[in-house]
């Protein structure tokens, strides 16, 4: 777990306080992650800390080499990332004023900055909600099973613009009808 403390970043001599450091994850992320991560394979934070009254600044920079679920099929897909985040740590619950800055700006209970969360949680944020496998990508493959599949939006879009409303099918079913009938009677008239 990778913890920093807020009273010596602020009572530093240096300006800025740097970290680099390789990340392990416990089996907690994997659990709390278990829908979005199935593997990280390696994971890397850089980052840069530094007191700026009333915060604590963190710039950090993650490279990660993750396994996570295809969007269509599940199947186990690699993924890079590479992203940078920004957090503001403060040792006391942010004033309204400080909280109209708009910035993000996380309370601590004790002295320490949970770097290693904060990296967990910004890797799980930076999953795109669509994630296929190569073949998925280029065949536009759709899982299916036994009376059921899953198809893109076009198809669905197209199949329901092709589909005839049953209330309107009959009331068709029912002009026809009339028109017919009308167009015998006028076969009927001109024969006399």
């Amino acid at each position: 777990m990778l913890e920093l403390s807020i009273f010596q970043i602020k009572n530093s001599r240096e300006p800025l306080t740097r970290i680099s450091a390789d990340l392990t994850f416990s089996d907690g992320f994997y659990q709390r992650a278990k829908d979005l991560v199935y593997e990280v394979k390696s994971a890397h934070v850089e980052g840069q800390l530094f007191y700026d009254e009333p915060f604590v600044t963190g710039n950090f920079q993650v490279e990660a080499d993750l396994l996570v679920p295809s969007s269509r099929s599940l199947e186990a897909v690699p993924l890079k990332q590479k992203f940078s985040f920004v957090e503001n740590y403060s040792d006391h619950e942010p004033t309204q004023e400080e909280k109209e800055l708009g910035l993000m700006i996380i309370p601590l209970d004790d002295d320490r900055i949970d770097v290693q969360t904060a990296v967990e949680d910004n890797m799980l944020l930076n999953i795109p909600s669509t994630v296929l496998t190569k073949e998925e990508a280029e065949e536009d493959l759709y899982p299916e099973g036994q009376g059921w599949e899953v198809m893109s939006e076009q198809d669905f879009a197209g199949q329901k613009k092709d589909q005839v409303n049953p209330a309107f099918a009959q009331l068709q079913g029912l002009l026809d009808k009339m028109q017919a009938e009308e167009d015998k009677d006028k076969a009927e008239d001109e024969e006399k």
